[in-house]
């Protein structure tokens, strides 16, 4: 038996696939991919039952980008996003209504995997989009359901990506790109193949500079990438490595009427992230027979995160004239520091410094056996395995306040009045004390059994039944407070849970494929969201936390059906409906308007359920990808929120109820996403992206029953963005290519949550007695923009053909 990279499996999951496995699954030339992250025999994607999408690095080559994720936002169904960081790097990519974001507090509903690996933080299952090098990418699929095979947090998906390999991606390309907002880019790899065949090698780093469309936003990427791979006729091993260090800064919400002077404008600075990864993978498969495949993998994973954010002080507290008492603040009717009626001395500073660092170390395996072997007369595919993952994370968070000591060393200076923001809205005149909030250890561990089997019924009918069972435990380490203490962020948690899935799919011939499935997954309670879940003690994201009262873990029901066919040889369609429901769904209680303290909680039943359409095919020299995807997400239980600005909120303590039936904030209810790209010569080409969000309501009207007001509207209106692209082979290696965004100058917000400043709509302190102003804070969408670039190839064919 030879091992070979099929053109059969080009797209699929396994890194390889030997031909005559593909084979026995079907008699026409048809995509192949994995059930599982790892690799494995594959089944042909119409007997899956599951609406998956498939992205190739042709799909990347043909529309640049940023980062991949463009790639979804642009073009994937179900999938919108939005920018709250206000970096490209840093986005919140939402599909079906679940998040995948580096944000912290937002919650979390998508697995994400690289080469079978989980890059899910496990400190809050955040996703930082700007550790996946978007050059490295081979192949990519968004598998949608609560599927269990894919582990933890697979809610409402998954996104499976595998990477480049010298066997490939053969020669050298020299690439580079500039234009809009001061964007520098670089890029250079090489891949290639030993001369007995035997091992294949990739590299390749890129390096991206700008300045931010935004005032105060420049960012430097720095991402590099290796595999190396040996293989004979039965064994294939990768070890591949991904590094990146990178430094971001992306000031997001900012007050609506600030925005009115300029789209460019911020709110404070800096809000800085610094991010370092050092990713080691090996990748190993083995055929037994024709028959039986063995595969599996071992990772070892560092990421550390440094965050630096200039903020309005949560616990600034001005003398309130209107309050019974008189002076109810810390400060009083001069603007003088007096701490009384239990407000504390840091209540008179207006400004703060948020500082944290996060320090992660994740370790594990994953084994599986494939045994595509007939049963009873049936053709069959059965895969069992076993994972592991430990989590090791070291939380470090620390305040610095404005000086607010006269000169004797003790509070009394006159706070109002005085400077203590500077013309960047940075707090300055900062005291010499740094404070450490937050000295946390945490530690995670999850073990795993999962199983899945294919069983063709007949020559159309096919049925998949699958289960995992997960048992995560977490440990958290208070550094500060004594194990034992009422305010100790100490705690030991367990979570176990059997996940099952089944799905049936009719085939009665090439052209149509008819399917349903129902399946379960579960995501249990991360470290930051055990160490903030007191409602008595709120914590302020994305650090600082106390108490851990317990959490349960979140369970999504998905039920899911639909069809997909072809209309003609080159026009391929499909429709999907599904339904997802949340168990005991965790989410960030906001418990301040001005920054961002809260608290986690179980907030009862959240649902999930629309459909997807899809067309996808060639005229002549024109192709076309066409979606529209309607996601309806609603709250499916009672709960009381706080947010003063909301006004149907008590004017006492700012509570208003959702009901059964309110929409989720932030997710649009309609999108409609096409591609058409269209060979003007034979070297050349130009495509257009027009991506269209209908309107979302903001954070903090989740009861969508705020009476809007010009200040504080509480929708977010729907807009449409059109992209351009244009890419032409000059010859002898050479090629041009140049993109375009927002060419219409379209100015909308992809984001949007009720709050409060002291800042003026200049954008200047007002700190006086009647200062603080509520309004709706909003993240700008970027303005037009366009870069060009060339790319220089030779030594071989870089991309696969």
């Amino acid at each position: 038996m030879k091992l070979k990279i099929s053109a059969i499996v080009a797209l699929a999951l396994a890194s390889s696939v030997p031909l005559g496995a593909a084979e026995k699954l079907t008699t026409s030339t048809i995509n192949v991919i994995s059930t599982t992250p790892l690799p494995s025999i594959g089944l042909p994607l119409n007997i899956i039952p599951a609406n998956i999408q498939i992205f190739d690095s042709k799909d990347l080559r043909n529309q640049p980008g940023v980062t991949f994720a463009d790639q979804l936002i642009n073009n994937a169904q179900g999938v919108t996003f939005s920018e709250t960081q206000g970096n490209p790097w840093q986005p919140d990519v939402m599909f079906r209504g679940f998040s995948a974001t580096p944000l912290a507090g937002t919650p979390q509903g998508m697995s994400v995997y690289v080469d079978g690996v989980r890059v899910n933080e496990a400190f809050g299952d955040t996703v930082h989009w700007d550790l996946i090098p978007n050059f490295a990418i081979q192949n990519m699929q968004i598998v949608p359901g609560s599927n269990p095979v894919y582990g933890l947090n697979t809610l409402g998906g998954a996104i499976a990506i595998q990477t480049k390999d010298g066997r490939n991606n053969r020669g050298v390309a020299i690439e580079a790109e500039g234009g809009s907002w001061g964007r520098k880019r670089a890029l250079a790899q090489f891949g290639g193949v030993s001369k007995d065949g035997s091992i294949d090698y990739f590299f390749g780093a890129q390096n991206i500079t700008e300045d931010g469309w935004r005032k105060h936003s420049p960012t430097h990427i720095n991402q590099t990438f290796g595999k190396i791979g040996w293989q004979n006729e039965s064994s294939k091993i990768d070890l591949s490595w991904i590094g990146a260090k990178n430094n971001m800064i992306g000031n997001g919400l900012t007050p609506i009427d600030m925005l009115g002077i300029s789209r460019e404008e911020v709110h404070t600075t800096p809000d800085q992230t610094k991010n370092y990864l050092n990713h080691i993978a090996l990748n190993a498969s083995h055929w037994l027979n024709n028959n039986v495949m063995l595969s599996g993998n071992m990772y070892h994973r560092t990421s550390n995160r440094k965050t630096l954010n200039g903020d309005l002080n949560d616990d600034f507290s001005p003398w309130d004239p209107d309050a019974e008492g008189g002076a109810a603040g810390a400060l009083d009717a001069d603007g003088k520091c007096t701490p009384t009626g239990g407000n504390t001395e840091e209540g008179c500073s207006p400004g703060i410094l948020n500082r944290s660092r996060i320090k992660q170390r994740n370790m594990g395996f994953n084994f599986q056996s494939a045994f595509n072997q007939d049963i009873w007369g049936k053709k069959n595919q059965f895969i069992a395995g076993v994972g592991y993952d430990l989590a090791l994370t070291r939380l470090k968070q620390t305040e610095q306040l404005n000086n607010i000591e006269d000169g004797d060393g003790d509070p009394g200076d006159l706070v109002l009045g005085r400077t203590w923001f500077d013309n960047r809205r940075m707090p300055i005149n900062l005291s010499n004390e740094i404070e450490t909030e937050v000295n946390l250890g945490g530690r995670a561990r999850t073990m795993s059994l999962f199983a899945t089997d294919t069983l063709s019924l007949s020559q159309s009918w096919h049925l998949t039944a699958s289960s995992r069972y997960n048992h995560t435990q977490v440990t958290n380490r208070d550094h500060i407070t004594a194990t034992g203490s009422s305010a100790s962020l100490s705690g030991d948690h367990h979570f176990s849970r059997v996940n099952p899935s089944l799905g049936i799919t009719y085939t009665p011939n090439d052209q149509l494929s008819v399917f349903g499935s129902y399946s379960e997954s579960s995501r249990a309670p991360t470290s930051i969201e055990l160490g903030c879940a007191n409602p008595a003690v709120p914590c302020k994201l994305p650090n600082a936390m106390a108490g851990d009262p317990p959490l349960n873990q979140v369970v999504a029901k998905t039920f899911e059906t639909g069809l997909r066919g072809k209309l003609t040889e080159t026009f391929k369609w499909n429709t999907s409906i599904y339904r997802t429901m949340n168990h005991d769904d965790i989410h960030f209680i906001q418990s301040s308007t001005i920054g961002s303290l809260g608290y986690f909680d179980n907030v009862g039943r959240t649902k999930r359920q629309g459909f997807d359409l899809g067309l996808t095919g060639v005229i002549d020299k024109l192709f076309l990808r066409a979606g529209y995807s309607f996601v309806s997400a609603k709250y499916d239980s009672d709960l009381t929120l706080i947010n003063e600005v909301n006004s149907t909120a008590g004017e006492d303590n700012g509570e208003f109820q959702v009901r059964k039936g309110n929409y989720l904030a932030g997710i649009p209810k309609h999108q409609f996403k096409l591609r058409a790209q269209y060979e003007v010569l034979p070297k050349w080409t130009v495509g257009t992206n027009v991506v269209y969000y209908s309107d979302q309501f903001v954070h903090g009207n989740d009861n969508n029953s705020h009476v809007s007001g010009a200040l504080t509207p509480g929708k977010l209106s729907g807009y449409t963005v059109v992209n351009l692209d244009t890419q032409v082979d000059v010859g002898q290696g050479w090629k041009v290519f140049a993109k375009a965004i927002n060419i219409f100058d379209k100015d909308y917000y992809s984001a949007g949550r009720f709050g409060e400043t002291y800042f003026s709509s200049s954008g200047s302190w007002n700190g006086t007695n009647d200062g603080e102003r509520s309004l709706t804070s909003v993240v700008p969408g970027a303005p037009r923009a366009g870069w060009i670039g060339v790319r220089y190839e030779f030594g071989g064919a870089p991309e696969a053909k």
